[in-house]
């Protein structure tokens, strides 16, 4: 703080916060003004007129205009974003690979028509996303949800959009009509609801309407300038507000004309010119009650080019498949077969041990942990995630052997869909996933846990690969993203407020927010933000106290030194091996750098995670997690990996050369193949003919990643005494988790 106060003559660069933002609301960079406008009710009123028909309902709203020109001048993307469309083919087998929005059919199809007209011919294609989500900031203080609008555009690669670098914006705040009980119900109320939503929707993109037929010059932020057309893109929601978006009804599908009591039969898909067809030849009733069309509300994007909705809706792996089709579903019909097949009380006692053997797995980076099990209250999005990674273990034992491998083919379809890259190879994966989910997931059926599967969320998954085709790898445009941005442009702003009248607070933060943000970038571009990073000093743990430990480092440094003996270490004379009677310095836990696009990384797909060998975490326990070693690196997956568990991480000195070892003991897989069931490799702790563990130092370089265990249960139940990190202590066989995150299924399969 002294060498900064230097700079400035002993005086801080700001006299207090209202100096700082009148710096930052003095910044031209970034800034795009909030706007607003009222919406009232104008239809035929009752003689006993409602509160909401007389109230007017304020919608504030950025120039997405401005915003989408932001985005194309912002030059840290001039490297991650695409300006034309573009087909990506395999070299080696010429198969077409999918990955960022671009690179996808609808993309191509738009610049197709796009380059029909001469007046726009040779433009840049800019598809606008759009998404949207209530969310509520405050469960215990009244009335604190909001309708929080959301863009960006389809050039930036997925990877910019997901690391929330200002590809996705916050553009605007929709109404929220509230009513009492009995009015929220009539039909009048929520056909408002919806044309205020559609209405809004139109009112806030007329900025870009102009844009849309006759192109406009701008400089992008490779210094290029280009012709930019623009286009609405996919439309990024939960399956109820696709239902007001597609004006459809509830229980039908908003992308096909499948049947509601038969979604997944034989149909084919909505489309803006149909539905227009069916609402000028059929009457109100028949569009109803035969195809689900509510044709009191006209979409919004009626009012645009080149914009169909039932098209544009986009995947929604959060909602649709993790909170719906496993977490709504499958999981509680396990609940429900426990109880009819065993009775109220089993079935509560069967469940319990299954919520014991949820808390007892081990800890994992990233992993959320269940203390008390899944029975809690308010799920997040990140719970059900979490709960997927160590559910199938838990059960197993417990229920059926098909619905263990409907919950296999459930998981292993969300992993397939959530890849960076989709290959033909892997669109048959998801397919083929798909089948055997279909198949399996009749055991809920015959045993009578639901009548039907008839279900919007789970039929969702029929279009999958249809719409990965066509909007290209779903982890772009799925509305986690929103979830997350939630914190920074919503949740955040509202607890930084007085929380009186916080709207207008939360829209000047916002604005704010952005200014520095733009202001970072010119900067760095400007080279003004370089300077040196201080580095951490690790500390030092006590030298590590394991028997035979010195003949474990002669052995290691003999296959250091000689490493095109053919011979074992273990096999050659101890008084043959190099001798090392230096110090050894201890370190309670290293970092791996590992390629994982399809996780939370950085842009460049690069994630970072701690692996732990302390021996007393949180003045708890000890934590001794396990790893990947990467033994044969020509074999694919499991094949060529070997599964152990870090003792401790250490360094020494050897002839001036410093060698960064691991004191590991390894595992042993348990057949050559997965477990049919489950989808997981089973591995038990490795042994020596005396029964000692089977111990190693090996190259901190040979270490991949943290590997998650989760123990092979079997049908007993588990102590109620049990703790999670007792786990890999007590049980003799493990499950590999391909579950815990996408890079493990990736590698672990």
């Amino acid at each position: 703080m002294a060498a900064l106060l230097a700079k400035h003559n002993d005086t801080p660069p700001f006299a207090d916060h209202k100096d700082l933002h009148k710096v930052i609301d003095a910044t031209q960079l970034g800034d795009v003004p909030w706007q607003a406008f009222s919406v009232k009710y104008s239809g035929e009123r009752p003689e006993d007129v409602p509160s909401w028909m007389d109230d007017e309902y304020d919608v504030w709203y950025r120039d997405p205009r401005m915003m989408a020109h932001n985005m194309l001048a912002n030059p840290t993307y001039k490297k991650e974003i695409d300006y034309v469309p573009f087909r990506e083919y395999d070299a080696a087998d010429e198969t077409r690979r999918w990955k960022d929005f671009m690179s996808g059919d609808w993309a191509w199809k738009q610049a197709d028509e796009i380059s029909k007209d001469p007046n726009t011919h040779g433009s840049t294609f800019v598809p606008i996303i759009l998404g949207s989500d209530k969310t509520t900031v405050s469960v215990g203080t009244g009335n604190n949800e909001y309708y929080p609008l959301y863009a960006s555009i389809g050039n930036v690669h997925n990877n910019v959009r997901r690391a929330h670098r200002d590809a996705l914006v916050i553009i605007g705040f929709l109404a929220i009509p509230k009513t009492n009980k009995k009015d929220a119900k009539e039909d009048i109320f929520r056909n408002f609801r919806r044309q205020l939503f559609h209405r809004s929707l139109s009112a806030i993109l007329t900025s870009l309407k102009p844009g849309m037929t006759q192109y406009e010059v701008l400089r992008c932020g490779d210094g290029h300038f280009r012709r930019i057309i623009y286009g609405l893109g996919p439309y990024i929601a939960d399956y109820e507000e696709q239902v007001v978006l597609s004006c459809c009804v509830k229980n039908w599908c908003p992308k096909c004309l499948g049947r509601r009591l038969d979604l997944d039969g034989d149909s084919i898909y909505r489309s803006r010119e149909l539905t227009d067809l069916l609402i000028s030849e059929l009457p109100t009733d028949i569009l109803w009650f035969e195809y689900g069309i509510n044709s009191h509300v006209t979409p919004f994007t009626n009012d645009f080019p080149r914009a169909d909705i039932h098209q544009l809706l986009s995947f929604d792996l959060l909602h649709q498949l993790i909170k719906g089709a496993f977490k709504d579903h499958l999981v509680d019909w396990v609940v429900k077969y426990l109880r009819i097949t065993h009775g109220t009380k089993r079935g509560d006692e069967i469940m319990a041990d299954i919520d014991r053997r949820i808390a007892a797995v081990a800890s994992f980076p990233g992993l959320r942990r269940f203390h008390e099990g899944r029975d809690f209250r308010q799920w997040t999005g990140n719970d059900s995630k979490a709960l997927m990674k160590v559910f199938i273990p838990a059960i197993e034992g417990h229920v059926p052997q098909d619905m263990v491998r409907a919950f296999r083919a459930l998981l292993e379809f969300c992993f397939l869909v959530r890849r960076n890259i989709i290959t033909e190879d892997t669109l048959n994966q998801i397919q083929d996933a798909l089948t055997r989910f279909h198949h399996y997931r009749k055991i809920f059926e015959t045993s009578g846990t639901v009548p039907h599967f008839s279900l919007p969320r789970q039929h969702s998954m029929t279009h999958y690969v249809d719409m990965i085709r066509l909007f290209a790898a779903p982890n772009g445009l799925c509305s986690s993203i929103m979830e997350s941005k939630h914190i920074k442009a919503v949740k955040d702003p509202w607890r930084w407020s007085s929380k009186n009248n916080a709207l207008g607070q939360m829209l000047l933060c916002n604005q704010r927010l952005d200014k520095l943000s733009a202001s970072r970038v010119d900067f760095t571009t400007r080279g003004m933000l370089n300077g040196s990073v201080l580095s951490r000093t690790i500390k030092l743990a006590e030298e590590v106290n394991v028997p035979h430990l010195r003949r474990l480092i002669r052995y290691f440094l003999f296959a250091q030194l000689f490493p095109d003996d053919p011979r074992d270490p273990e096999d050659i004379p101890t008084a043959e091996c190099p001798r090392h009677e230096g110090k050894l310095q201890v370190f309670n836990s290293a970092a791996a750098t590992f390629y994982a696009p399809s996780d939370p990384s950085g842009v460049g797909g690069m994630r970072r995670e701690q692996i732990r060998a302390c021996p007393l975490w949180r003045n708890v326990y000890a934590r001794n997690d396990c790893i990947f070693i990467n033994t044969n690196p020509d074999l694919e997956g499991m094949r060529g990996l070997d599964v152990a568990r870090v003792k401790c991480f250490f360094s020494f000195k050897f002839r001036w050369e410093v060698y960064p070892c691991v004191l590991i003991q390894w595992f042993d897989k348990i057949g050559d193949c997965a477990d049919e069931d489950t989808g997981m490799w089973i591995v038990q702790p490795s042994v020596l003919e005396d029964g000692s563990p089977n111990l190693s130092v090996i190259h901190i370089d040979t270490v991949y990643r943290t590997a998650h265990l989760i123990p092979v249960y079997g049908p007993n139940f588990i102590p109620h005494t049990l703790k999670f990190y007792h786990s890999y202590d007590i049980f003799r066989s493990f499950y590999v988790n391909k579950y815990a995150d996408h890079h493990a299924f990736e590698i672990a399969s």
